[in-house]
């Protein structure tokens, strides 16, 4: 046992010092003071890793991904050649030095992971700064909201050029020029939103993205804001404005998905108000079809034709993609990974935005109605 230890110290060294950190994050993250005083250190290493990543205009987590996929291939490669060159007394010994150092990289990347984005999912939330709380949603009060957004939605529409198809025909290229200012506004009302935005990267692998059902990701490991360019761009802004939120230190997809909304309504760009709006009534309308699918209808079937198409358009795009075992596995993955990461709800997160527009914005729908 000695000699084995001796003769893997250093592997045994690393991954001890992996489990270490993981189990002192385990111990540590419900306890909110420590978890800020640790995020107090990562959020700024984490924006200083972004100005690095934001010298170049493409994706560098797109390059580490490629590159840490090519090194696993590799390692593989390597290990079984190495266990079969190996003596026949000697291939154990060398297959577990393998299996040790895939543990080891395996544990530092997670580690990381953990101090550069798990830390964040315990500290105070954006409820917990703003005041704003997330609350039980009365019929009335859903409707209401929903309705106000509806008719900002018809308003903002007109704002926003369109194809030969009616459908929404903002550039992608100005809509990702414009994202650096989304926030200044929503700063305004909520200092502690306050960042020097550098904007957000389209990815190279969008098709792919789309395919595992993803809209954008932020990287904690070079802080970008990465954003799908391949679904219709209708959604684009707000998607962006999501994912610039991930870059404030908010882990909670419901409290970015809200602030998506919020700075994308407020910001006095055209596209970013349109589809802020769209994005919300989205998920008010979700959230109003559950119980009362006629009363939806109505107000859906109310909005100018253009929205219509937008809606239907993004909805058909999205379909092509339903159910697929690539999709399934995905969202087991990310389910798994959100809850593990104390978001109790896991993908189902996204509905409770519902809870914060509502609770924000009833005020807003009661002086507006008739």
């Amino acid at each position: 046992m000695k000699k084995a230890f001796c003769r893997h110290r250093r592997l045994y060294i690393w991954l001890l010092a992996d489990l270490a950190l993981l189990a002192a994050y385990l111990l540590l993250r419900g306890i909110r003071g420590c978890m800020n005083a640790v995020a107090g250190i990562t959020r700024p290493l984490r924006t200083a890793l972004g100005r690095l990543a934001y010298t170049v205009d493409f994706s560098v987590m797109e390059v580490l991904y490629v590159l840490a996929a090519l090194a696993v291939l590799g390692f593989l490669v390597w290990s079984a050649a190495a266990v079969i060159r190996a003596g026949r007394g000697r291939r154990s010994g060398r297959a577990w030095t393998a299996v040790l150092g895939a543990l080891c990289a395996a544990g530092t990347v997670a580690g990381g992971f953990c101090l550069l984005w798990g830390v964040d999912y315990w500290t105070d939330s954006f409820q917990d700064l703003s005041g704003i709380r997330a609350q039980d949603v009365s019929r009335d009060d859903l409707l209401a909201v929903t309705e106000l957004f509806a008719r900002e939605l018809s308003e903002a529409a007109d704002d926003v050029p369109r194809d030969e198809a009616g459908l929404f025909a903002v550039p992608r290229e100005e809509i990702l020029a414009q994202s650096p200012m989304v926030y200044d506004r929503a700063e305004a009302l909520f200092p502690f939103l306050e960042f020097d935005d550098t904007g957000v990267k389209p990815m190279f692998f969008s098709r792919f993205m789309s395919a595992t059902g993803f809209t954008g990701v932020y990287c904690p490991f070079t802080g970008e804001a990465n954003v799908n360019v391949d679904s219709p761009a209708c959604l684009l802004p707000s998607t962006a404005a999501h994912e610039m939120a991930h870059q404030r230190g908010f882990a909670s997809e419901q409290e970015c998905n809200f602030l998506a909304v919020l700075a994308s309504t407020t910001s006095g760009l055209p596209a970013y108000i349109y589809a802020g709006y769209l994005m919300g009534f989205s998920h008010l309308g979700n959230a109003l079809y559950s119980v009362d699918p006629e009363t939806y209808w109505d107000i859906r079937h109310a909005l100018p034709e253009e929205v219509q198409a937008d809606l239907n358009d993004n909805n058909a795009y999205w379909a092509q993609f339903d159910d697929t075992p690539l999709q399934k596995a995905t969202n087991s993955f990310y389910d798994g990974m959100l809850k593990a990461y104390g978001d109790e709800d896991g993908i189902q997160s996204y509905g409770t935005v519902v809870d914060l527009l509502v609770a924000y914005y009833c005020r807003t729908a009661e002086s507006a109605a008739p």
